[in-house]
């Protein structure tokens, strides 16, 4: 494998305006021995993001390369298109509200994928940081925090993460060609209306076709506190993003007959949560969708399945089960 030439940094954003500059600052601080572009994807945002952006563009015209899209694309075909508009035989990428802390986070990386062809991807540990109180906290424990591990041994992790990134990508230095590989051969994989995730599919192909490298330096503050797509205020916005989040687990996992214990455990758990959404928000037609999911994921009734189930079958029942709840919730208070 030829060295590595350059290093593409895709920043994907949409109505962010009191982040973006603070994000494409903390890229532009990098101090690496390679080239950088920075590959903003700008979704016709209707605040001051648009503009912030083609400042940061006429004051680094070597260096950002900026595509405003006419229409929003969304969050996961903006990203894609910016990926295959990339010249850097390595990708980094940083949201529009995240941002780096460390100025020499690429070097690290892209140090490691020169010495080693058969790593594929390298992320580091990262922190949280709340936007209202300006404060960060630690990330939870990195559960592959071997320096090198080999990819095909995290696939069910990447698969079935819950409470964490097994791969935090805007941590993360990847080797272009992988993914574009993968576009080429599993498209529905990547693209569609129900495609929420891009970071899934990413980790997975990395570490389906190379070794992972671990570093424990903090680099990166995961902005939390806003509105965001997996972390929406909305309790129909939540259950349509978890739905389709765990469809493409579960297609992947399809694809690539990766059936176990943990897998049918995960999909078991998404589906008690759907249930619990339905049930919180006392809507039929999510409780009715929870069950699909339930069928399409092969999903069997466990006891905590069959309860809620149960409970919502009958108005009368659902409506005096949502009361004894909030009883508890007020006397836990």
């Amino acid at each position: 494998m030829s060295k590595p030439s350059m290093i593409s940094v895709i920043v994907t954003t949409y109505n962010q305006e009191d982040t973006i500059a603070r994000t494409l600052d903390s890229i532009l601080s990098q101090k690496c021995h390679l080239p950088i572009e920075i590959v903003i994807g700008e979704d016709c945002s209707t605040d001051r993001t648009g503009e912030i952006c083609r400042n940061f563009a006429r004051r680094y015209p070597d260096t950002i390369r900026l595509f405003s899209n006419p229409v929003n694309k969304g969050m996961v075909d903006n990203y894609f298109d910016c990926l295959l508009a990339c010249r850097g035989e390595l990708i980094a990428d940083c949201a529009g509200d995240d941002f780096w802390v460390d100025d020499e986070k690429l070097e690290k990386e892209s140090r490691i994928m020169e010495s080693d062809d058969s790593i594929t991807l390298v992320h580091t540990a990262w922190k949280s940081y709340n936007e209202q109180t300006h404060t960060a906290s630690n990330s939870p424990q990195q559960p592959f925090s071997a320096p090198i591990t080999d990819g095909k041994q995290m696939l069910e992790a990447i698969l079935t993460q819950t409470s964490m990134p097994v791969i935090q990508l805007c941590t993360s230095l990847y080797r272009t060609d992988v993914v574009r590989d993968a576009l080429k051969k599993h498209k529905a994989l990547f693209r569609g209306q129900d495609i929420v995730c891009e970071d899934l599919q990413i980790a997975f192909f990395e570490a389906l076709n190379g070794n992972i490298a671990f570093i424990p330096d903090v680099t990166l503050y995961y902005s939390q506190g806003g509105d965001t797509i997996s972390s929406p205020r909305s309790i129909r916005k939540l259950f349509d993003f978890y739905n389709k989040a765990t469809n493409q687990s579960h297609t992947i996992a399809n694809t690539f007959s990766i059936n176990t214990d943990t897998t049918r455990n995960f999909f078991s758990k998404r589906t008690y949560a759907l249930l619990m959404h339905a049930f919180r928000a006392k809507d039929q037609q999510m409780r009715s969708e929870a069950i699909e999911c339930q069928k399409l994921w092969n999903t069997k009734n466990n006891l905590a399945i069959l309860m809620i189930k149960a409970i919502t079958a009958f108005q009368p029942l659902w409506t005096c089960a949502l009361a004894i709840r909030k009883v508890v919730i007020t006397l836990k208070k």
